[in-house]
């Protein structure tokens, strides 16, 4: 092997000293900012907080976020309180409190807070609008009391509530995106799942729409991580668990 020339070993010597000799200053990063927001999910049963949080980092222009904590209400759904409305708002001021201590205090002003009431108040507000606009309003006035951004409590149609389904139960499988080696966001390549949804009464079977399909009446187009989604759902009335239970009974009384 040939060796180097002195005049390259003497350049070389000579840089690294004033290399070493040069002060040097740390750049400082900016960390990513995290953000909260907070959905409280009105189902028949009961009702449930839940706090999710997320970073400016977006893949293809949509956010990514995670479920950060949860709190179950305690006492029945909302509707059961038709009589009462005054007392709605009053059962879920313990794990609203709860929220205030988990989400930091600056951040409290910029933490959207919605809420979304589901199979039991679409049935009240079609026998008795009235008992459900009231109940919202309860709501309303409760939520706007609390020290975060809210964003408006509504009754959630059957489309949007499957819909939802349908972009959690994919988001969770990361069939949307998922994460490479170097910790990248990239496209996952798999393909999406379809949700069957069993109610007391009735089955949806909410699915994705092949290209070139066309989409019936009940469908929603979704523009989610660069792609565009065609959903749509399927009701299957007097298919729940109503009507499976009656069938058990009777074939096992015969």
């Amino acid at each position: 092997r040939e060796l180097l020339p002195p005049w390259l070993v003497i350049v070389a010597g000579l840089t690294g000293i004033v290399l070493l000799c040069v002060s040097t200053k740390d750049v400082p990063v900016t960390p990513l900012r995290t953000k909260y927001g907070i959905v409280l999910d009105a189902g028949p049963s009961r009702t449930i907080l839940f706090i999710y949080q997320w970073t400016t980092t977006k893949a293809n222009k949509t956010g990514v976020i995670t479920e950060c904590s949860s709190c179950i209400v305690q006492g029945p759904g909302i509707s059961n309180y038709s009589d009462s409305p005054q007392k709605v708002g009053k059962t879920l001021d313990t794990c609203l409190n709860w929220a205030q201590k988990m989400i930091p205090a600056e951040q409290h002003s910029q933490t959207p807070l919605y809420l979304g009431a589901t199979t039991s108040m679409r049935q009240l507000n079609l026998s008795h609008p009235t008992l459900s606009d009231d109940l919202l309003a309860a709501l309303t006035v409760a939520l706007k009391s609390t020290p975060f951004d809210f964003q408006g409590a509504q009754i959630l149609s059957s489309l949007d509530k499957e819909t939802f389904n349908w972009v959690a139960v994919n988001y969770v499988l990361e069939n949307f995106f998922k994460y490479d080696w170097r910790g990248h966001l990239v496209p996952s390549g798999k393909g999406m799942v379809g949700v069957l949804s069993m109610g007391e009464t009735s089955t949806q079977l909410t699915s994705k729409i092949e290209e070139g399909n066309q989409a019936p009446k009940e469908g929603v187009r979704l523009q989610l991580y660069g792609q565009t989604h065609n959903v749509y759902t399927r009701h299957c009335p007097c298919h729940g668990t109503d009507q499976l239970r009656s069938r058990l009974l009777s074939m096992l009384i015969q």
